[in-house]
């Protein structure tokens, strides 16, 4: 117990739980106060843990506030019986969970290029919010830039957005991003009048039409790993490098454990 201890108050930090808003019965979404306000590139992911049984187990999950803002925050999908996100919808406003200290991770913006090409489902688009959060942030305190975005954002049904959808709708009034919720289950609720099908199905369509190819774009997938496979093989037929496709998938197929 004392070796978990001595481990613990050295790689980890404590973080309080100060908001927390449900999204749906299976989604919310988790802002925490960290006691250490920790360094990190927007698109990076952090690794959170709960103290259970003497032993403390983690997760990986892409962080959603941009590293200029006071909190982290955390898009979260529950799974039954997992390890870790059943625990983390018995916390209460005031609870304290475990954060590494080292935030990690590859998918970030690459600035090589000025356009960006985003493809999210459901909780995916945590580390494009960062981004273009850090972008707004960035833009406001006088920074110039001539990057712009589209993000193609899937879900089954149009409440799986959550405040993302809003938050995002607002930002492309600026004009430097192009955000496109697509719901894939339109029957269910005839009241939805936007773009329909699988982020597969409609991509080629709003690139095309927006001027983002392999000449000029970085496309970035995250989310459902099924998604990931679709859309490179998409994007490679699209004559996009390996190179300029970045991809962060949720878990495995074969294997779900949260």
């Amino acid at each position: 117990m004392t070796k978990v201890l001595s481990e613990v108050q050295t790689h980890h930090c404590p973080a309080e739980l100060i908001e927390r808003r449900d999204v749906s019965a299976n989604l919310a979404i988790f802002r925490f106060r960290i006691a250490e306000r920790p360094s990190f590139t927007a698109g990076q992911y952090a690794t959170i843990g709960l103290a259970i049984d003497c032993d403390v187990v983690e997760r990986p999950y892409s962080i959603v506030s941009s590293p200029r803002e006071p909190f982290l925050e955390f898009f979260i999908e529950l799974v039954p019986g997992g390890n870790i996100t059943p625990k983390l919808w018995e916390l209460k406003l005031g609870s304290t969970i475990l954060v590494r200290r080292r935030i990690v991770g590859q998918f970030t913006l690459d600035k090589s290029v000025t356009h960006h090409l985003m493809l999210a489902t459901v909780t995916g688009v945590a580390p494009f919010v960062s981004i273009l959060r850090t972008q707004q942030i960035d833009r406001k305190r006088g920074a110039t830039s001539n990057h712009q975005f589209v993000v193609i954002h899937g879900a089954s049904h149009s409440a799986d957005f959550g405040p993302y959808r809003s938050e995002l709708e607002a930002l492309s009034c600026a004009g430097w991003l192009t955000y496109i919720p697509t719901v894939s289950r339109p029957w269910a609720e005839p009241s939805w009048k936007g773009e329909t099908g699988r982020i597969e199905d409609i991509m080629r369509k709003h690139a095309d039409r927006l001027g983002f190819d392999h000449s000029n774009s970085v496309a970035y997938a995250c989310g459902h790993p099924q998604m990931v496979a679709n859309v490179k093989e998409i994007l490679a037929r699209a004559r996009f490098p390996k190179e300029q496709i970045k991809e962060e998938k949720y878990f495995s197929l074969d294997v779900i454990d949260q």
